[in-house]
């Protein structure tokens, strides 16, 4: 499926260029959600006029991205969980969790989607993770899971 990218995307490319991606990617994900129009000569003229209004949106989320990962860039997140005797948790850590402990601590708004989890998170210890904004715009933060102090 031939596309247009109406904004910058990870590994594919930036506003207006056009690319060749799978059908399912392009239906469910890329025109589902505005990230791109089918392309046609129509659309590439329409997206040539608005290129301007569209890279000014990105650098504006661009801004906005950047003061988040400020404020979050390398500080560490401490969760208490329950755990057995040989240090893992009786469940995993997943992103949703960590979204609302980064926002509860930080006072931002970090989405789930934005968190980039290598390993599972299901063992007392420290984890790095990567939080991804934007194209350009990323920050790292670390998880450190204690155990519960029993009385």
């Amino acid at each position: 499926m031939e596309i247009i990218l109406l904004e910058n995307i990870l590994n594919l490319g930036k506003i207006g260029d056009k690319v060749n991606v799978k059908n399912g990617y392009g239906r469910n994900f890329l025109l589902k959600f505005k990230k791109a129009l089918v392309f046609s000569k129509e659309n590439l003229e329409l997206v040539n006029k608005k290129k301007d209004e569209l890279n000014k949106k990105n650098l504006e989320a661009k801004k906005k991205f950047v003061e988040i990962s400020n404020l979050i860039n390398k500080k560490t997140f401490t969760f208490n969980k329950e755990s057995k005797d040989n240090g893992e948790l009786y469940g995993t850590i997943k992103p949703k969790e960590i979204c609302s402990l980064v926002n509860e601590v930080s006072n931002t708004q970090v989405l789930p989607s934005q968190i980039i989890i290598k390993d599972e998170i299901n063992k007392i210890g420290s984890y790095n993770l990567s939080v991804n904004f934007h194209t350009e715009v990323s920050a790292s933060i670390t998880i450190k899971v204690d155990k519960i102090k029993s009385k």
